[in-house]
C-alpha cells in the first residue's frame, strides 16, 4: 500500500491515478481449493463480519469504477473489499 501511495504521489499531475483494490476471500476454483473442506470454509466464513465470502463480479464492479471517471478524484488508495475481515475481531462461530 505504501508504494500504491508513492507511485500516486509521483503521478498525479500527469492525470495518472494509481489506487489498490485488496480483496478478501473470494468465491474462485483457487479459493476453493483451499477453503472446500467443510471445516475449513465454515473457519474462514466465521472470520468474515458479513458471512459470506465476496464474487469476483463484486470485485470487478469496484475495479470497473476506480477506472471510471466517476472515481476520478481517487488516487493513492486502498479498497479493501474483505466482508468486514479487517474492521476488527470475530473469533469464528
Amino acid at each position: 500500500m505504501g508504494l500504491t501511495k508513492a507511485a500516486a504521489l509521483e503521478t498525479a499531475r500527469s492525470g495518472i491515478r494509481v489506487n489498490v483494490v485488496c480483496p478478501g476471500v473470494i468465491e474462485t476454483a483457487m479459493g476453493e481449493r483451499i477453503w472446500g473442506a467443510p471445516e475449513m470454509k465454515k473457519f474462514a466464513l466465521g472470520l468474515h463480519p458479513i458471512g459470506r465470502f465476496g464474487t469476483p463480479m463484486e470485485i470487478a464492479e469496484a475495479v470497473v469504477w476506480i477506472c471510471s471517471d466517476r472515481a476520478s478524484f481517487m488516487t493513492g488508495q486502498s479498497l479493501v473489499l474483505d466482508g468486514g475481515f479487517l474492521a476488527g475481531p470475530n473469533p469464528p462461530s
